[in-house]
């Protein structure tokens, strides 16, 4: 077996492996390439890697020989990948016999929430991550919630996890588990957990973000003087929709996992993620029906104030009908009208329009229509 990484990873015989060094990472979104990269190696893709044995992580030691050790029964080799090309992906897997699908599955950055086991006994999960975009960087109309793609593979002797979009890094991930050796000494299907985990957290901090929003434009809709903001209200609709789209088939694919864990510790960790799930579940549900109910409010609110504009044009219309028709008598080339010769026909006739638009004013202010 060719154990050494150009080898392994089919890489050219020119190829020098060196210790992967990151730059200090922010936990707010990952730290994309400002330019993508064009090389074949994936770990010009990693965003971290490591070996770990009985939960710890073991430093001077490089990728190839990490893997063999890691293949020959001693702990395993945990990568990470953010969004990685097809070359690279393709690199990986004749380094952990990955399925040719699950590899072009984990390189689609639109790929939806799915559970698989191949027949090696590799778990293979997707799911979709969430993060809320803070109203000072989304743009008018713009979106409220924005999705990305984390997929996890879990074999024998390493975990491999590759992430698209910029929400749900997976940096704090690792180093949350890597403060708890004795639960990374489980193996890969704790990498596996934590992942999960950590998305369905921040399921739940996007759900109470946008419960704020929601309160906001209920208030501004149910005020007395307030705004229907009917394209807002849609634009919260759509972004339900998709946080609907993101949490619901993951559901299943917890409960999967969770009752075929044989460690009973697993089993209760993976029910916990199941039952936060659901709670961002009935959330998400609740605020859509709410929303639908603002929307309905918001429509007709907006139709009975397009109402009573149209009844005070109607009035105005009907006020300056009289002196257009009584003008336009007037205006008619006949010898003989009433008062066309008296010296006071002029002012009668403007006193009687005057009078009668007074009166229609005076009934339609009582009927509520100016």
């Amino acid at each position: 077996m060719n154990l050494s990484l150009p080898g392994r990873l089919s890489l050219p015989a020119t190829f020098r492996s060196v210790p992967l060094r990151r730059a200090p990472w922010s936990p707010a979104t990952a730290p994309a390439p400002t330019t993508p990269s064009t090389s074949a190696d994936p770990l010009a893709a990693a965003i971290d890697w490591a070996h770990y044995v009985d939960g710890r992580r073991q430093s001077d030691i490089d990728f190839a020989t990490a893997c063999a050790r890691a293949e020959a029964g001693s702990g395993f080799v945990w990568l990470g990948l953010f969004e990685p090309s097809a070359d690279q992906l393709d690199a990986l897997r004749d380094v952990f016999g990955l399925h040719p699908l699950a590899l072009e599955d984990a390189g689609n950055s639109r790929q939806r929430p799915k559970l698989e086991r191949y027949d090696d006994g590799t778990l293979f999960l997707s799911l979709r991550t969430l993060g809320y975009v803070d109203t000072d960087v989304r743009g008018e109309g713009g979106e409220i919630v924005e999705t990305g793609t984390a997929t996890v593979l879990a074999g024998q002797w390493y975990a491999l996890t590759v992430r698209h979009g910029r929400y749900g890094a997976l940096q704090p991930v690792r180093r949350h588990l890597e403060a708890r050796p004795e639960h990374l000494a489980r193996g890969p299907i704790a990498v596996l957990h934590a992942v999960v985990d950590s998305a369905v957290d921040d399921y739940l901090r996007v759900a109470d973000e946008v419960s704020d929003d929601v309160e906001e434009i209920e208030s501004h809709v149910f005020a007395v003087r307030g705004t229907p903001q009917v394209e807002r209200i849609y634009q919260l609709k759509r972004d339900l929709i998709e946080m609907k789209r993101t949490v619901a088939p993951l559901n299943a694919a917890v409960r999967k996992l969770a009752e075929a864990q044989d460690d009973r510790e697993m089993r209760q960790y993976f029910l916990d993620v199941h039952d936060h799930l659901e709670q961002v579940r009935e959330q998400v549900g609740s605020y859509d029906e709410l929303m639908s109910s603002i929307l309905q409010a918001a429509v007709a609110r907006l139709s009975v104030s397009e109402n009573e504009d149209m009844r005070k044009i109607s009035a105005w219309v009907a006020i300056a009908a009289v002196p257009t028709m009584v003008a336009g008598i007037y205006g008619m080339n006949f010898e003989f009208m009433p008062e066309l010769h008296s010296p006071w026909g002029y002012p009668v006739v403007i006193a009687g329009m005057v009078a009668v638009c007074l009166l229609l004013y005076r009934n339609f202010r009582r009927q509520g229509w100016l």
